[in-house]
């Protein structure tokens, strides 16, 4: 089991001194890559001109941008709401990016109350996301949030 408390301090050591926003998520990436199991991409899209454009990440090739509405990282940002799909081949307007993907997760960051982009999440397993997960994504997520200075987005 992911040990969510844990990942959250490590987070705001890695941003100490440091709260640009690129850096920041440049390591969380990194952070979640090397510390979730059974995943095979970890990332963010950054909203720019009402899409969702690719920030950093750890994995194969993403999609570049992706429009909000559309898909996982694009429902999660019209709704304003954490995407847990336990298996993306069943959800309605799936971007594929990644063909071995089959489950994923979806947390959407803010800035002031607005939604500023999304951390992403994808595994090669089926059911690989529990709301445990969920609970310790949307803490990171909020971590996130504070640690990191928004300007520019």
């Amino acid at each position: 089991m992911t040990d969510y408390p844990l990942l959250c301090e490590q987070l705001r050591a890695l941003a100490e001194g440091e709260p640009h926003w690129l850096p920041v998520l440049s390591n969380a990436a990194a952070l979640l890559w090397e510390s979730l199991e059974k995943i095979n991409w970890a990332g963010f899209y950054l909203l720019e001109g009402g899409s969702l454009l690719l920030g950093p990440f750890q994995g194969k090739v993403a999609c570049v941008r992706i429009a909000v509405g559309h898909g996982v990282c694009g429902t999660a940002v019209a709704e304003d709401a954490t995407q847990l799909v336990p298996d993306v081949h069943a959800f309605p307007g799936h971007i594929a990016c990644d063909s071995a993907s089959r489950s994923e997760i979806v947390v959407p960051l803010h800035r002031g109350g607005r939604v500023v982009g999304v951390l992403d999440i994808d595994s090669p397993t089926e059911g690989r996301f529990t709301e445990a997960d969920r609970r310790g994504l949307e803490a990171f997520a909020r971590t996130l949030e504070t640690v990191t200075d928004w300007r520019g987005l």
